[in-house]
């Protein structure tokens, strides 16, 4: 995307976030779920189905009744466990789109990216299918009229020897041989697909979020029950092709396209279909995202830890037997057609400490375009030029809040692809310098993670929950970390001009002199 048109993007997103945020709070934004969300609304779909599937009699003239007398003569139970499957059900393509508008707006879709924007494209099919299917087991005129535009839409396709419609025309012509066959497919044939297809959508993805925070679990099933008593979901009337319905009020979040039945052709609903959906396959390449240079190893200098392959968001590292004369077992391998160049890695290894005197610096695994050797030179460059009485550095991420306005002789700022870039022991090095008062951090806010989990792989080093970690002799009074999206500049400036305020008044702990001295050496 041009840069222009992403910035707005960026910010526009933000702002839409930020509304659900004020009103969720951001621990339970459902804009940062929406993914996780989906997946518990297929659970709720797949409990709520099993239940209402029981008490389901699959039959011409079962089908309707057994749905109207769980409706009526069990609504606090049967009645309440059908809305909640529909609701879900509508609930769940709703989060869909959402989704994948989302990950537009972020750009997270072209690059490496297309891979799960290009295997999500069938999920959506699939969950359609699925609602569809859902609709003929009810056996109502709604059924009937999408039994006889689907049929109608199918034999336009050459995969048939026999018209599939004549199943239609009148009531003699259907047995429940039918309704087995789409429960059948309803129950277990798409489930089946759509299990696989969910897996394969997040194969490339680790440490994948499935699940919602308990929180906003238990709010969205408590929405959806609401829903249900207050709306619960009711029948049209009995299915009876010997008739025409006179009228259906159809289910728009799946049966938007069978409208169309009546005024377009077979052949145009199709390319319609196919059009949409070769579009949005493609779309990842259109235009081609110009990817920066992947991670690169340094044998040399890995110890195999597997830090980095812990660490890495997408899968893209992975631990290989030495084939060298190395004391380590392993090193890492970089799989580029997997690396989004977020620059985690390079965080998460050991030998990225700026107090080494090599130089040029090079560590296990680094970043061609930024490497921790111009982090380190970036960071004596900015610090020299800091003047002012109270001074402080500021590293950020590229894809949040601009820190460009708050460059000034008593901030110093560097911005990173992401600031699970930033190794732990830079804090220790700007402050153990003697130039700078204290180190704000900020980048994307919890949860938001550009790159995932970037922002929380780096508060995890700081807190000494996750290697490498920040040596215990740093005060943290003098490091501050305040998240900040591009829709919180003003935020983000407070917070600033508060922690000046504070390091003003600060009086740091005592320490050694001559720790002052200590200097890792690594070579």
């Amino acid at each position: 995307m041009n840069n222009q048109i992403q910035k707005f993007c960026d910010s526009s997103m933000s702002t839409i976030e930020g509304w659900f945020g004020r009103a969720f709070g951001k621990e339970l934004n459902p804009m940062y779920y929406l993914g996780a969300l989906t997946v518990y609304l297929f659970y709720i779909v797949l409990v709520s189905g099993i239940y209402v599937f029981v008490l389901y009699e699959s039959s011409i003239f079962g089908a309707w009744s057994s749905l109207e007398y769980m409706s009526n003569e069990l609504r606090w139970s049967a009645g309440i466990m059908r809305s909640l499957h529909r609701y879900a059900s509508d609930a769940a393509i709703i989060t869909i789109f959402a989704h994948m508008f989302r990950e537009f707006m972020r750009d997270r879709f072209r690059g490496v990216r297309w891979y799960s924007w290009f295997t999500g494209i069938p999920v959506l099919w699939m969950t359609a299918l699925l609602g569809i299917s859902g609709y003929w087991l009810v056996w109502d005129t709604m059924a009937q009229y999408i039994a006889i535009a689907s049929s109608e839409m199918m034999d336009w396709l050459p995969i048939f020897t026999e018209p599939m419609a004549r199943n239609f025309l009148t009531s003699e012509d259907m047995n429940d041989r039918f309704f087995t066959l789409i429960a059948f497919i309803h129950v277990i044939g798409i489930p089946i697909f759509l299990v696989f297809g969910v897996w394969i959508h997040l194969f490339r993805i680790s440490r994948s979020t499935i699940n919602p925070p308990r929180g906003l679990a238990i709010g969205t099933l408590l929405a959806l029950v609401v829903l249900s008593i207050v709306y619960p979901a009711v029948s049209h009337e009995q299915a009876n092709l010997d008739t025409i319905p006179a009228s259906v009020n159809l289910d728009w979040f799946y049966l938007n396209i069978f409208p169309l039945a009546d005024s377009w052709s077979m052949g145009a609903i199709w390319a319609l279909v196919w059009g949409v959906s070769v579009f949005l396959m493609i779309l990842p390449w259109f235009p081609i995202k110009k990817q920066p240079p992947v991670a690169v190893v340094f044998p040399e200098e890995c110890n195999g830890c597997g830090q980095c392959e812990d660490d890495c968001p997408y899968s893209a590292i992975e631990m290989v037997k030495r084939e060298d004369d190395s004391p380590y077992d392993e090193v890492a391998v970089v799989q580029a057609d997997h690396c989004v160049s977020c620059g985690i890695c390079a965080g998460s290894c050991p030998s990225s400490t700026p107090f080494r005197k090599m130089d040029p610096l090079v560590t296990g695994i680094d970043m061609p375009d930024d490497s921790i050797h111009a982090l380190r030179n970036d960071t004596n460059t900015v610090l020299e030029n800091l003047s002012e009485d109270t001074r402080m550095i500021v590293y950020g991420c590229a894809h949040a809040a601009n820190l460009d306005q708050y460059n000034n002789s008593g901030t110093a700022v560097i911005t990173l692809p992401c600031t699970g870039m930033l190794p732990a022991s830079f804090i220790d090095y700007s402050l153990r310098r003697g130039n700078v008062d204290g180190v704000f951090i900020t980048g994307c806010v919890d949860n938001n993670c550009h790159f995932r989990h970037g922002n929380n792989w780096l508060d995890e080093r700081i807190d000494h929950e996750r290697k490498p970690a920040l040596r215990s002799r740093v005060d943290r009074n003098r490091v501050h970390i305040f998240r900040a999206e591009t829709s919180d500049q003003k935020k983000l400036g407070g917070a600033l001009d508060e922690f000046r305020s504070y390091l003003e008044g600060y009086k740091p702990d005592t320490v050694e002199k001559e720790e002052t001295k200590e200097v890792e050496n690594h070579d």
